[in-house]
């Protein structure tokens, strides 16, 4: 893919290099000439431009690229890139960075965000990850969708242990993506088992949450 990374600070640093790890093309923009250092990453390409003035995006190309990340430490220099590529260059996906948790719910499609990814938030969600047993931990909001990405741990107890992945009745518009297990990334498939200590990774709606929480504890039918 060809990703633009708006802000060159660390975290769009740090993306870069991942991405450039990946295989992906990477262009940063960055306005400061204080962290316009294209000696640091010089496998990305490098523009000296203000990303929210639609002028210098035009200049960048920015419509040929497949994914945007707004990743300045300014949420309102991330909203206002976010708008322009989805709205302006019809950019197919963009991700934006909120620095302040009390901003995240502008960050939705209204204002051209796809995904947003708070820090605070995915740290916060970390910890409660990390002591929560059985109970459902929101790890990710994803705004194109209105979906969270959230987690719950098999508890002690359960009812679902032992039993595999097509006894399990999903709520509507939820979709289990992932297990974790020792150490393993386990894509499901129909006939695997269920064990005690299983991170379950879901894709659901808000609206349905709790009734994953339901699905651990209390399943329904399982005979």
């Amino acid at each position: 893919m060809r990703v633009a990374i708006a802000g060159a600070g660390a975290v769009g640093q740090s993306i870069a290099r991942e991405l450039l790890e990946g295989g992906h093309e990477v262009m940063l923009l960055e306005r400061s000439t204080e962290n316009f250092r294209p000696g640091s990453i010089p496998g990305a390409q490098w523009v000296h431009a203000d990303a929210c003035e639609l002028s210098s995006l035009e200049e960048t190309g920015i419509e040929t690229c497949d994914v945007v990340i707004a990743a300045t430490g300014d949420d309102k220099v991330n909203l206002v890139v976010s708008l322009l590529t989805k709205t302006e260059f019809a950019v197919r996906r963009v991700a934006a960075r909120v620095n302040d948790p009390q901003n995240e719910w502008l960050f939705t499609e209204a204002w051209g965000v796809d995904v947003a990814v708070s820090t605070p938030r995915m740290l916060a969600a970390m910890v409660e990850e990390a002591v929560s047993i059985g109970d459902i931990v929101r790890l990710m909001t994803l705004r194109q969708g209105q979906a969270n990405l959230v987690e719950m741990t098999l508890p002690e107890g359960t009812p679902l242990a032992g039993h595999r992945v097509r006894d399990l009745t999903l709520p509507r518009d939820t979709a289990l993506v992932a297990i974790l297990r020792k150490g393993r990334v386990i894509v499901p498939q129909s006939d695997d088992p269920l064990e005690i200590g299983d991170e379950m990774l879901f894709i659901t709606s808000e609206e349905e949450e709790h009734r994953i929480s339901a699905l651990i504890h209390d399943p329904p039918d399982l005979d």
